[in-house]
């Protein structure tokens, strides 16, 4: 049986030797898989829960059009979704079309010219930073007399206590905290690192809306920020919770009235929640949830695959082979551009979809540099689906995400490392 395993990725393009290689480390990975599995499970029955106390019925799965009033299975993932988060209310529409633009709903719906963030984790996510006015950009935040500032961690990833305690002043109306390092090689944080800096924050400032971009970290940990005191997290339906099946979509979850605030600005004051039509995504989303803990334990154990792979021929992984993940991205820190090249194609070609295509730096919009993405997905640009991206500027390092299975992510970084040894890359 093992014997034709190997014939099926070798009809595939894969090196015996690189096969080998990487059943190796994959042997040494099965006890630490097991116990993500005993994660997903936890998280599988929460969900299936949540859906049960929600009534979720086979009429909520179809759909509205026009205005979408009495749209009962929009309504229906909306209390799903406050109960798997353990919100007040939920906001979880297609008409939110990116993270960043949850983000930007959440932010706009709660905050008054006047008004400051401030982000405790340091350098927010790119395409943030046109949102806030960090970079300058038509109808940023910061048009709008919205001020920004940003408090890094510390070298060693621990929160500067003194340093956000000095920044937090009268005008100061939201917390920023962004879980996962998107293009940065700092560690991601814990759920239990966000309660503490929350609990730190209010102590100083009670009133203050504690925001979580939670973005690639659902379900990687039994708790949610929200378990832990925030007032808001806010991620993409095409990340972990959508499972893969949502086709666009965002959710905002948290307090009523911030909820409540940010549907205001999503559509229109007056009207919040009352509308918008679910246009028959409520199917993909619910059942996309549903898979959603198992999907994510799936790319989960890709991640932790990859940095062992890339940790033991000698590349600097962030996070490291052997540390406790919070998030499902993998950085693997290459320092030059070919090796990012050669990564990038190797995920492409282990695609379902275009896996005969290229992937190529572009001018993406959003960024400050070039940017590689490899993702031949079902859902275009879906970061749950096996994919890789960087920004083509030191220090060169890759960002791995997905894996709607755990086979397939393997393969992809399998695919990977033979490109990098057929391009004679690293001494083999």
């Amino acid at each position: 049986m093992e014997d034709r395993l190997k014939d099926y990725y070798m009809s595939l393009g894969i090196d015996e030797k690189v096969y080998d290689y990487c059943s190796k480390v994959e042997e040494k990975l099965l006890s630490r898989f097991r116990e993500i599995d005993k994660t997903a499970e936890k998280n599988q029955i929460k969900v299936i829960k949540a859906m049960q106390e929600a009534r979720l019925a086979e009429h909520h799965l179809y759909g509205s059009t026009g205005y979408g009033y009495n749209d009962d299975g929009r309504d229906a993932v909306e209390k799903i979704y406050a109960a798997v988060f353990h919100t007040e209310d939920a906001l979880v529409r297609q008409q939110i079309i990116c993270g960043t633009h949850a983000l930007t709903v959440a932010l706009a719906g709660n905050l008054r010219p006047g008004d400051e963030i401030l982000s405790v984790a340091g350098k927010v996510y790119d395409t943030l930073e046109g949102v806030i006015g960090v970079r300058k950009e038509k109808g940023s935040l910061a048009e709008y007399g919205i001020t920004f500032q940003q408090v890094d961690l510390r070298p060693d990833g621990s929160w500067d206590y003194e340093g956000i305690r000095n920044a937090i002043n009268a005008h100061t109306k939201i917390i920023e905290i962004q879980r996962s390092k998107g293009y940065d090689v700092r560690p991601t944080l814990s759920v239990a690192m966000i309660g503490d800096i929350i609990t730190f924050v209010k102590s100083i400032k009670p009133d203050v809306i504690c925001m979580v971009d939670n973005c690639y970290g659902e379900f990687v940990e039994e708790q949610e920020p929200s378990d832990v005191g925030a007032d808001l997290v806010v991620g993409s339906l095409i990340k972990n919770p959508g499972g893969g099946l949502a086709p666009i979509g965002g959710y905002i979850c948290g307090r009523k009235e911030y909820v409540e605030q940010a549907a205001y600005r999503l559509t229109t004051p007056g009207i919040g929640k009352e509308a918008g039509a679910s246009l028959g995504v409520s199917r993909q989303f619910a059942q996309g949830l549903f898979l959603a803990p198992n999907v994510t334990a799936s790319a989960l154990k890709g991640a932790i695959f990859a940095s062992n792979i890339y940790e033991g021929l000698g590349f600097k992984t962030v996070p490291d082979a052997k540390v406790e993940r919070h998030d499902i991205i993998q950085a693997v820190e290459f320092g030059r551009p070919e090796l990012v090249q050669a990564f990038c194609e190797g995920i492409q070609a282990a695609a379902p979809v275009d896996s005969f295509v290229t992937p190529e730096p572009w001018a993406m919009p959003g960024y400050d540099s070039e940017v590689i993405m490899a993702a031949g997905a079902f859902i275009s640009g879906s970061s749950i689906e096996l994919s890789a991206d960087a920004p083509m500027k030191e220090p060169y390092a890759v960002y791995f995400q997905g894996g709607l299975t755990y086979p397939h992510a393997k393969f992809g970084i399998m695919m990977s490392l033979q490109k990098i040894v057929e391009k004679k890359l690293i001494l083999w």
